[in-house]
């Protein structure tokens, strides 16, 4: 009897079991053993939401290689299909209109403006978590409140100022206006993310003779890089798909971004091409889908660390 006390004593996983019950994860699942059910809680609405969400790009899809007399008459041919595709609508588009151009202003605004945001929220975010300050939380706060104001309000005093300093019908305009609604939200973001990261890291950098600027670009930036794919896939996408701002600081059509262009240039009084309306819309979503194909996982646990805090 004693030897097998002395021989449970020295084995400590056999001490951690018989003291610590275990439990089997797996049969609070139990319930999608069975088929109808797995099918009625899992499947179907599944199939709901992407029925829901990738429908648009179906139609869009349909409508870009439809004939001109299948777009119109909608009883005689059947909407949801077609049996005569054709790539008119497409050659026009990137052919016959300048959408290869706007493509390259929407591209080159989207990423210079991002990078003005990202580099500015990085700075207000790391000063804002690490130097403690006071008052620095107030900031912090004010920052966020700052991207509740809707841009339909700022448009209106940003178009002034944009006109003034000689920069109104060029990409330039809308460079330096859109990190104005980019900034107050990438620098939350980052404050949440740059929380996650130990503090003890820093107080040993310091401890051996490295700089804020050291720490922040040596430490916390390759720590950050979720977070920071996040805040750009933000930023990047709202650029890309703003409209105000577009409509507002830029007149010319060589200028405009796409989805401002392929409202104002496809469209002649009452009369839509909605066939290359659809093209243009199909082909301007690509890169973002692309992008969030890349990078959806960084994004979703980035999210995660900012809203823990």
């Amino acid at each position: 009897m004693t030897d097998a006390l002395a021989a449970k004593a020295a084995d400590p996983k056999s001490v951690l079991t018989a003291s610590v019950p275990l439990t089997d994860s797996s049969e609070g699942m139990s319930y999608l053993h069975n088929v109808p059910r797995r099918l009625v809680t899992v499947y179907l609405p599944l199939s709901i939401i992407l029925l829901i969400l990738l429908f648009p790009f179906y139609w869009m899809a349909l409508t870009s290689i439809k004939p001109d007399e299948q777009l119109l008459d909608l009883e005689t041919f059947n909407p949801f299909w077609t049996w005569n595709p054709t790539f008119k609508h497409i050659y026009k588009l990137l052919f016959e209109t300048q959408y290869p151009i706007w493509l390259w202003n929407t591209m080159l605004v989207a990423v210079c403006a991002t990078f003005l945001s990202i580099v500015a929220s990085v700075l207000a975010a790391y000063a804002i978590v690490r130097l403690r300050y006071r008052g620095a939380q107030w900031v912090g706060g004010a920052i966020f409140l700052a991207y509740l104001i809707p841009p339909s309000i700022l448009f209106i005093p940003l178009s002034t100022v944009v006109f003034q300093y000689g920069i109104f019908d060029t990409p330039l305009a809308l460079i330096l206006t859109y990190p104005t609604i980019l900034i107050p939200f990438s620098t939350w973001l980052l404050m949440g993310y740059f929380k996650t990261i130990p503090f003890e890291l820093e107080e040993c950098a310091l401890i051996d003779g490295a700089s804020r600027w050291q720490i922040l670009t040596k430490i916390v930036l390759p720590l950050a890089i979720p977070g920071l794919i996040s805040a750009f896939i933000f930023c990047f996408t709202l650029c890309w798909n703003e409209f105000i701002y577009a409509l507002t600081f830029i007149s010319s059509t060589h200028y405009k971004t796409v989805p401002v262009a392929i409202v104002t240039a496809l469209v002649d009084g009452d009369i839509y091409r909605w066939g290359s309306l659809m093209a243009g819309a199909m082909i301007g979503s690509l890169p973002l889908v692309v992008l969030y194909a890349f990078f959806v996982e960084h994004y979703v646990s980035a999210m995660t660390g900012a809203v823990k805090e």
